[in-house]
């Protein structure tokens, strides 16, 4: 699998994206097609059949996927079933002292596992790992005879202080093993040993909800490749950003959630790191919502605290990404305080926007660049014969524009300037909330619609300049291809800074990346080399919230990990607290396995590039309220390098690239375009 012809494909919530490249150069195969919500495997074979591509003849597939994500934010989970220390039952109801609206009293959470599968037996570790009650094995026993009773499809066995010794878990684990209908068990140590019960339950109730979800499809998909003439394994993304056998994945299902955005960074800071562009802000804006992403020194920023949707903690590294329901199907309306909103409704891949000729009658972004000309009506992903103008301008008239006192035209650029300004807020507070200046970084746009609106957003943000990749509406399926293979662990030792065992700490790091070399070494890819990354997560005495500290190696001393924690702290929060006690809470390494360089060039067929740059045709493009005559161009008969002067829309079969007056791109040899932010500093 070192090379050879690769696929990556990359299921959406509009569409499924698919390319196919060879290693060796040549052989390049694209394809996007409608996501098919019911069953993700359908849209995956149909996208292989658009793309014609000969499964006989691939060596890989990657596949990014949003099964588990989809199901947790819909809860379309699994029957499951808890084992947890008694009195400790609603751990998963009680949560943190938060509320689901910040400044409001109201609002409902409802746990993944109901009350009434939620069991007690009696066991009890203290936080040092010593047995103060030791475990009930009857009781055990009885507990998982009555969820299988119940019907429950999964089991999650949860312990208080197992993280410090799981001796409990794996033997009640063991007493499961001997009852349960099959393999579906998770324990809460396994997964994320580090302390917090609450975050710690969480993680597993989401892996054991969706395992059999999981197993199914993935189950489902291979059989559909093997008789379409696929002979290998398929290698999943997981949300860290790395990959693993679909054979594998579903003993640890809740790393994939965040799956599909985790590829489209891992492809632009691939991207980027190839084109000299290491500290980036990814903008990817599909047909449902938006992820944004930093990265820095060409890695992408990765934390463990993600919260997928209140109360919904799930603790394993993950990209850093941060979601707005702002993408093209996103629908538009005026609010009961006849404000101008945007989603997070959204139009989907069916009916889709109302340009798509789908059924769609609600007006959207897609629809609002349709007005105002940065759009081609021919050239949309839409059925035979599509929609007129005038039914799109209708839409806009009668459902926005007459409670604003607009027309058509004044509404969608409405409608775009609440969209962008909702888009600049989350990509603004990405970097802040990491203590970075936007302006310090360029800005990758990507997904189906991001090129359309990243030069607005780069001007707003004062970020100087835009890359755009080559092909931006597939970087998501390009991120399967282009990712490594990862394995991260955790293990919380929570002790103070000034007194921890140096020596254990080192063993400890070492251990860690033994077991990730042993893992990389289970997976039939051949690597470049093996990378581990070492890091604390550290805090001051007494606080709750922790940062996380990279490491040179996995040898640090005391002074070395004080001095860079207390800049780490800084950094993030630009306080002082020299007076106070640090301690190290988390243990953490993350091993690698790097794959060869793929060549970014050949995705545009360089024999179809022409020596200049001509406009295939002009049109009226609304920018400001006036109408520019503006020059359209299609990226794949344009020479690499090339120097325009905006306003211009470039086209291609996955985006369309806007490029407002008084900005100018530039054409590289490598294939991107980069946009020069006219006025930004």
């Amino acid at each position: 699998m070192a090379g050879g012809k690769i696929i990556g494909v990359d299921v959406g919530g509009t569409f499924t994206d698919l390319i196919q490249i060879n290693a060796q150069g040549g052989g390049l195969r694209i394809a996007k097609t409608p996501t098919t919500t019911d069953n993700q495997a359908f849209g995956v074979l149909a996208a292989i059949r658009e793309a014609e591509v000969d499964l006989a003849e691939v060596d890989l597939i990657v596949h990014g996927t949003t099964t588990t994500t989809n199901a947790v934010l819909e809860r379309k989970l699994s029957r499951t079933g808890l084992i947890t220390t008694a009195g400790f039952r609603d751990v998963l109801e009680l949560g943190r002292r938060t509320r689901p609206q910040a400044y409001g009293m109201k609002g409902t959470f409802r746990p993944i596992i109901p009350r009434d599968l939620r069991l007690e037996v009696p066991e009890r570790m203290d936080a040092a790992g010593e047995i103060v009650t030791p475990l009930d094995e009857d009781a055990v026993r009885r507990a998982v005879t009555h969820l299988l009773e119940q019907g429950c499809e999964a089991l999650v066995i949860h312990f208080l202080h197992a993280y410090a010794n799981p001796a409990h878990e794996l033997r009640a684990a063991e007493i499961a093993q001997t009852l349960w209908s099959n393999d579906f068990i998770t324990t809460g140590h396994s997964l994320l040993s580090e302390t917090r019960e609450f975050e710690r339950g969480v993680t597993a109730a989401v892996n054991a909800s969706v395992q059999p979800l999981l197993e199914r499809y993935m189950a489902r998909l291979r059989a559909e490749l093997r008789a379409g003439g696929y002979a290998g394994d398929v290698l999943v993304m997981n949300g860290n950003g790395g990959m693993i056998s679909s054979e594998l994945v579903s003993r640890e299902a809740a790393k994939t959630v965040m799956s599909g955005p985790a590829s489209g960074v891992m492809a632009a800071a691939y991207t980027g790191r190839m084109a000299g562009e290491k500290n980036l802000l990814t903008y990817d804006m599909g047909g449902t919502s938006t992820d944004v992403a930093l990265i820095r020194d060409g890695y992408p920023s990765v934390s463990n605290e993600i919260e997928v949707e209140y109360a919904m903690p799930i603790h394993v590294p993950m990209v850093d990404v941060r979601t707005v329901g702002a993408g093209g199907g996103s629908i538009a309306h005026v609010n009961l305080a006849g404000l101008l909103e945007i989603g997070p409704e959204s139009a989907g891949a069916d009916p889709g926007p109302i340009c798509y000729g789908k059924g769609g009658t609600e007006p959207t972004i897609s629809d609002a660049n349709l007005l105002l000309g940065r759009l081609d009506p021919g050239k949309l992903n839409a059925v035979a014969g599509g929609v007129g103008l005038e039914q799109v301008r209708s839409a806009f008239e009668t459902q926005i524009g007459q409670k604003l006192g607009l027309n058509a035209k004044q509404t969608a650029e409405a409608v775009i300037s609440v969209a962008n300004a909702k888009m600049a807020g989350a990509i603004r507070m990405v970097s802040l909330s990491l203590g970075e200046d936007p302006r310090d970084f360029a800005l990758f746009a990507f997904g189906g619609a991001g090129p359309l609106h990243a030069a607005a957003l780069a001007r707003e943000l004062g970020i100087p300049r835009v890359l755009v990749p080559a092909r931006p509406g597939l970087t998501n399926a390009l991120g399967c291809i282009v990712a490594d293979l990862r394995h991260d662990y955790v293990r919380t030792i929570n002790a103070p800074l000034d007194s921890a065992d140096m020596e254990a700490l080192h063993a400890l790091f070492a251990d860690q990346a033994d077991q990730g070399r042993a893992a990389l070494a289970r997976e039939n890819v051949e690597l470049r080399g093996i990378i581990c990354n070492f890091s604390v997560d550290m805090q001051f005495q007494g606080q709750s919230h922790i940062v996380r500290v990279p490491l040179d190696d996995g040898k640090p001393s005391r002074e070395d990990l004080r001095s860079r924690f207390e800049e780490v702290y800084w950094k993030r929060f630009r306080v002082e607290l020299a007076q106070i006690n640090a301690r190290i809470v988390n243990v953490n390494c993350s091993v690698i396995g790097s794959r060869a360089e793929i060549d970014l060039v050949q995705l545009i067929d360089p024999a179809g590039r022409k020596e200049s740059a001509k406009p295939s045709a002009h049109r009226d493009v609304i920018f400001e309220g006036e109408p520019h005559r503006t020059p359209v161009f299609w990226r794949d008969h344009m020479p690499a390098e090339i120097d325009l002067e905006g306003p211009a829309i470039i086209e291609q079969f996955d985006t369309t690239i806007l490029v407002p007056p008084g900005d100018r791109v530039e054409g590289r040899a490598d294939g991107n375009l980069i946009i020069h932010i006219g006025g930004a500093s």
